[in-house]
């Protein structure tokens, strides 16, 4: 599976404990994150994560379209809902996304968590039926 990392600013160290706990779940698949954040999760747990530009500078927007071509299977990204937003429309637009293409994801840890325990249970292999590798 082909699993995107995304998370706020203040939400980058909650993506970075729960990614060293789920580390031998997410070794098991195909990792992309926004920059800062993919060097942050690479850094504590030694995973490969393709990465692309920060959020802020069109990150999101490129796994937007990777989305949008069917080529992530589950986006884990942790909002911060508080924060004042500069790049909100981008955001909204990743979400708008998945509901189309029917990518699951996870806006929160609560549902990070449901979401890796179906990954490690199987839940998600209908995917690969959808989206032959």
């Amino acid at each position: 599976m082909n699993i995107a990392i995304i998370a706020d600013d203040a939400k980058k160290e909650l993506m970075v404990q729960f990614c060293i706990a789920y580390c031998g779940v997410l070794s098991r698949h195909r990792l992309c994150a926004t920059g800062t954040t993919g060097k942050f999760v690479a850094e504590a747990t030694g995973l490969t994560i393709s990465r692309f530009l920060s959020g802020v500078q069109g990150g999101a927007q490129q796994i937007a379209s990777r989305v949008a071509c069917n080529e992530i299977d589950a986006v884990l990204f942790f909002r911060d809902p508080l924060a004042t937003k500069v790049n909100e429309v981008n955001e909204n637009n990743l979400l708008r996304l998945c509901d189309v293409h029917n990518i699951p994801i996870a806006t929160n840890i609560a549902t990070a968590e449901v979401l890796i325990h179906g990954l490690e249970r199987g839940d998600l292999d209908w995917r690969n039926i959808v989206n032959p590798k």
